[in-house]
Order: structure tokens, then C-alpha cells, then sequence
């Protein structure tokens, strides 16, 4: 068996029906659109609601929303801090250490565990990470966020950070 021998099965394909070529046999004339008006002629796409906003418009195009408002921390660890040698933890000496990026609100979490006194003063504190702070000796103090209120929205979801 070649390429060339190839066909498929039976009653598989059908030959589509060829309408509007005259008068005999049933596609002819109007060629099963009816008469006149709008669809009878070849000047309407397949979508069109008539003028009304079509669906593929008026459905979403991505679910969910972005809430501008969200306020974003980064993450900092206690063993993290432990690691890192310094008695004294601000967003400025993570930043200095290369643990956070400039501009970011600093929540410290509870992982890991805190062996030595340290002062911490960052945005905020899980309860765990406080207590295992202060069982060490420790103080923690809960920095003021650059906003004191939600900002104003304006713009996108990015711009009030």
C-alpha cells in the first residue's frame, strides 16, 4: 500500500451541498437564505447582533480584578535574621544586606528559631515572629506605613504602592 492508496472510510467525508448555481434541483435562487432584508444579502458577518454590543465585548476579558488598595509586604524570617548577624533590624539594614528591595513594607514572619536579642522595627509582625522576638529579649517596634490612609485611587493597580 502506497500514499496514493490512501482514501477514508466510507461515508466519512460528504461533499458539501453547492447552492445558488439556478433554478433546478433545490439550492437555487434564493438559495435557502429566503427573501430580501439584511441576511439574504452577502453584507452581514456571522457575529453581528445588529448594532446591539456584540458578546465577544460585552463577556470579560480577564476574571477576577486587581484590588488597588492591596498593600504588599516582604517577607523577612527569623532565621533569616538569625543568619544575618545584625542586632539591629530596620528596612534600611535589610536593604543595605541585600535581603529586601528598596521601597518595601518589611513583615517579619515566625519561621526559624531566634537564639539571641535583637531590635526589630519594621512595618509588621506575625504573632509568632513577636513572641519568639520578645521570649529571646528582644523588642519590637511596629513602623508607621507611608500612607496613613488608603490612598486616593487613581490610575492603575500599581501606582499606589
Amino acid at each position: 500500500m502506497k500514499v496514493h492508496d490512501l482514501k477514508p472510510a466510507e461515508g466519512a467525508t460528504k461533499k458539501r451541498k453547492r447552492v445558488g448555481r439556478g433554478i433546478g434541483g433545490k439550492g437555487g435562487k434564493t438559495a435557502g437564505r429566503g427573501t430580501k432584508g439584511q441576511k439574504a444579502r452577502d453584507t452581514i458577518p456571522a457575529t453581528f447582533e445588529g448594532g446591539q454590543l456584540p458578546l465577544s465585548m460585552r463577556v470579560p476579558k480577564l476574571k477576577g480584578f486587581n484590588n488597588p488598595f492591596r498593600v504588599e509586604y516582604q517577607a523577612i524570617n527569623l532565621d533569616t535574621i538569625e543568619e544575618s548577624g545584625l542586632d539591629e533590624i530596620t528596612p534600611e539594614t535589610l536593604l543595605a544586606n541585600g535581603l529586601v528591595s528598596k521601597g518595601a513594607l518589611v513583615k517579619v514572619l515566625g519561621r526559624g528559631e531566634l537564639t539571641r536579642k535583637v531590635t526589630v522595627k519594621v512595618h509588621g509582625f506575625s504573632k509568632s515572629a513577636e513572641a519568639a522576638i520578645t521570649a529571646a529579649g528582644g523588642t519590637t517596634e511596629v513602623l508607621p506605613k507611608p500612607f496613613a490612609v488608603r490612598p486616593a485611587f487613581h490610575g492603575s493597580a500599581h501606582t499606589n504602592r
